[in-house]
């Protein structure tokens, strides 16, 4: 295969295809999406590709998973209609979410150090048979109070509609206390926290089904060791990802390195 790629030496559809395990059909719709530059034709209408369609396939494939398909996509396009400096606006938008990623990421983290009791405190677990109150204790051993919370102030202070909070709820991620007269949701300290954490969760990207069972472990464990599994994927994530970012960048920077002809 590196022969093939000399300067100069024509290559056929199955030769990029082959060499990274795609289909001829996969190569031609690439060409055709705008992934690859336009190929000539040969007398007997056939496609001739170069070192430079070898080139920007690998290119393409390097890109898509730090940045996704349709954005990879993109930036080729842009790169192959000589719109580079679009193509780097799409590549610093990729950075820049991997980058608020990370920041919530670190945000998840010190909301579930909020959760941790301090040394020598009791540990418990929230009940809410009935509207009755969560005994959780909150960092700094102090209690929610019996006033506690309404909906709307919580809503206003994570940015999301009360409608939100009441289906968090009905997943199993928060369990605000009921006022025994009025039976109004009063979110005390517990409910709180516990709203935060599906809050960032959710900016995480988990389901409220993924959430549910952590939430449920956390209160059931009275600590955090069920969820520092899922942020270690979820950082390795963040990582690979990172990596993936720079890989597509050398290929990339390979691609417009090579003269047009």
């Amino acid at each position: 295969m590196e022969e093939n790629l000399q300067r100069g030496r024509k290559l056929r559809p199955v030769d990029l295809a082959r060499a990274h395990g795609l289909s001829t059909q996969a190569v031609r719709n690439y060409e055709e999406a705008g992934v690859l530059p336009p190929a000539a034709r040969g007398g007997n209408g056939y496609r001739a590709y170069t070192a430079r369609h070898a080139l920007a396939l690998a290119a393409f494939l390097a890109l898509v998973p730090g940045h996704g398909h349709a954005t990879a996509t993109a930036v080729m396009r842009a790169v192959n209609r000589e719109a580079v400096d679009e193509a780097f606006r799409l590549i610093d938008l990729s950075h820049a979410q991997l980058a608020e990623d990370r920041r919530t990421l670190e945000a998840v983290e010190r909301a579930l150090r909020d959760l941790a009791p301090p040394p020598g405190a009791e540990t418990g677990t929230g009940t809410d048979k009935g509207g009755g109150a969560d005994t959780a204790p909150e960092a700094g051993g102090r209690a929610g109070g019996a006033g506690g919370r309404f909906i709307g102030s919580l809503a206003r202070e994570l940015g999301v509609r009360p409608a939100t909070l009441r289906k968090w709820e009905a997943a199993g991620l928060v369990r605000p206390p009921r006022d025994p007269l009025t039976g109004y949701r009063r979110y005390d300290a517990a409910a709180v926290r516990d709203a935060r954490l599906a809050h960032q969760l959710r900016r995480g990207g988990y389901l409220l089904e993924q959430i549910a069972p952590l939430a449920e472990q956390v209160r059931a464990a009275g600590g955090l060791e069920p969820l520092e599994a899922a942020l270690g994927s979820w950082r390795a994530r963040l990582s690979a990802r990172g990596r993936a970012l720079l890989a597509g960048a050398a290929e990339l920077e390979a691609y417009l390195r090579e003269p047009v002809k």
